[in-house]
């Protein structure tokens, strides 16, 4: 009996963790764009079901991110040359206090410098611009440190401007530099001490891509189970595995271009579920493989392949099923470990999308640029269940904290639905 007792507050106690996770990264407390929140929005609109709304000076791709009563914001500001981080009360949505990144911001056609979203552990809190500079501040907006990533190892050569978010990994921050378009030099991968500032390590990343196909505005993801521990990243034709302590390349995929299309950029980031690789490129293929290899797996250890894969939107997983949505607001889902399609296409309001789903409640949520965020059912049937109009240029995701919905869009920061307290 006692152990029954105990084991009942321990899966309480999990359950409350759970239902309470902060957003600290642009796909939220798993990286992978999944929540295991419950009980939350399906309808809203700009009038219904809103708790409060920021007004935002520009738009951004960057997500909000929260960590319990704050939210972060990447923000460029109106006159679009500076760019600022932005504490927010999460309770009324008042900033609390506005702090410099960067002077510089320019707008490369739908995005500007503000897109890298920040991220934090709770503790300190880091942004990065698209004019490579990196800052660390702590809550109160003291300055910790700051980096320029352009200064010390050279420009930027991506052909729409710099839009990597960071992966934070063990209170450090793992930082791409993937390009070619408008440079020869080398792509790169950079570890950089959380607290210091200072690099831990920095090593190239060879390609043999060509033109504009060198250039991913990809995030990193990291598997982690019991056996393996591997930071993977797209780009540049190829999907690769790095020792965390290293940086050190463990295995590369290639196929990610099998035409060798010049102007094959990537945007679309790797998904991890347990040891399964999902590695997007420009449409075909979406290349899902195992980690772990060792050396050239291109053929060892790719499990399937799909060819009607996204652009843009990085697609989500609850670990049975793959949910892909294209730039066109078209839905396949498949069995994630045979890639034996479940249904698809299914058309969503018409549109184009940039945002990347989210996977919570047993539902899915996206949000097209017209800013109408689509709701229907996970799982092997498809069951629209909203489209909410926001009617506001829309390119961030949502992010998820206590029963609400947090949606930026060109105007504002929504905060949707009611708080679970």
């Amino acid at each position: 009996m006692l152990r029954l007792i105990a084991l009942t507050v321990v899966l309480k106690l999990a359950g409350s963790i759970a239902l309470s996770a902060n957003w600290p990264a642009w796909r939220g407390p798993t990286r992978d764009g999944v929540s295991a929140e419950r009980n939350l929005p399906v309808t809203w609109s700009p009038s219904e079901n809103i708790a409060w709304k920021l007004a935002l000076p520009q738009w951004s791709g960057a997500t909000p991110i929260i960590w319990n009563e704050t939210i972060f914001l990447n923000v460029a500001e109106s006159d679009l040359h500076n760019l600022s981080l932005w504490a927010v009360n999460r309770a009324d949505g008042e900033v609390r206090w506005k702090k410099h990144l960067s002077v510089g911001n320019n707008k490369q056609r739908k995005q500007n410098m503000s897109s890298p979203s920040p991220v934090t552990d709770g503790t300190a809190v880091w942004a990065v611009t698209g004019t490579g500079i990196v800052k660390a501040f702590d809550f109160t907006g003291t300055e910790l440190w700051m980096r320029d990533i352009q200064k010390d190892y050279g420009r930027f050569g991506l052909n729409w401007g710099y839009a990597n978010s960071p992966l934070l990994l063990d209170g450090d921050l793992i930082v791409p530099v993937l390009h070619g378009m408008k440079t020869d030099d080398p792509s790169y991968l950079l570890r950089i001490n959380g607290k210091t500032g200072e690099t831990k390590w920095k090593v190239e990343r060879p390609n043999k891509a060509i033109r504009e196909s060198p250039d991913a505005y990809v995030t990193p993801s990291l598997v982690r189970t019991p056996a393996i521990t591997e930071i993977v990243i797209n780009g540049a034709d190829c999907v690769t595995g790095h020792d965390p302590a290293t940086g050190r390349e463990l295995w590369r995929a290639d196929g990610l271009n099998p035409q060798n299309d010049p102007a094959n950029r990537i945007v679309a980031s790797t998904v991890v579920h347990n040891d399964i690789v999902i590695a997007p490129s420009r449409e075909r293929p979406v290349l899902v493989l195992k980690a772990g290899g060792r050396g050239d797996v291109t053929t060892s250890h790719k499990l399937w392949e799909f060819n009607n894969g996204p652009d843009v939107p990085t697609p989500v997983t609850d670990g049975k099923l793959l949910y892909v949505i294209t730039d066109r607001g078209v839905v396949y889902v498949l069995d994630l470990l045979t890639g034996k399609p479940v249904y698809g296409p299914q058309r969503l309001e018409p549109g184009t999308y940039s945002s990347s789903p989210v996977l919570a409640d047993g539902k899915i949520y996206i949000t097209s640029e017209d800013g109408v965020a689509s709701v229907f059912r996970a799982g092997p049937q498809f069951e629209l269940l909203a489209a909410n109009k926001m009617d506001d240029y829309t390119l961030s995701s949502i992010a998820i904290k206590d029963g609400q919905l947090f949606l930026r869009t060109a105007s504002a920061l929504w905060a949707i639905g009611g708080r679970r307290r």
